[in-house]
C-alpha cells in the first residue's frame, strides 16, 4: 500500500508562500507562516488586498488614476 501525493497542492501552498514572504520582505510587514490562507490575519489581508491592487493594474494597463474632485 502506497501514500499518493497530490504534488500540485504542495506546489501552489509553497509558491503562496514564497509569494507572501516575498510581499512581507518588500513592503515590511512581519511574516509569519500561520498567516498564510488566515482570513482573519492582518497581514493576510493586506496581502489580499495588494494582489487585488496589482491585478487592477495590470488590467487597466498601468495607468495612473487621479482622485476625483467633487
Amino acid at each position: 500500500m502506497s501514500i499518493k501525493f497530490n504534488r500540485e497542492a504542495y506546489t501552489k501552498v509553497f509558491n503562496d508562500l514564497d509569494k507572501l514572504r516575498d510581499y512581507c520582505r518588500f513592503e515590511g510587514k512581519v511574516f509569519d507562516e500561520k498567516a498564510l490562507y488566515k482570513k482573519d490575519h492582518p497581514t493576510w489581508i493586506a496581502y489580499g488586498k495588494w494582489q487585488n491592487y496589482i491585478r487592477a493594474k495590470a488590467r487597466n494597463g498601468g495607468q495612473n488614476f487621479q482622485p476625483r474632485r467633487n
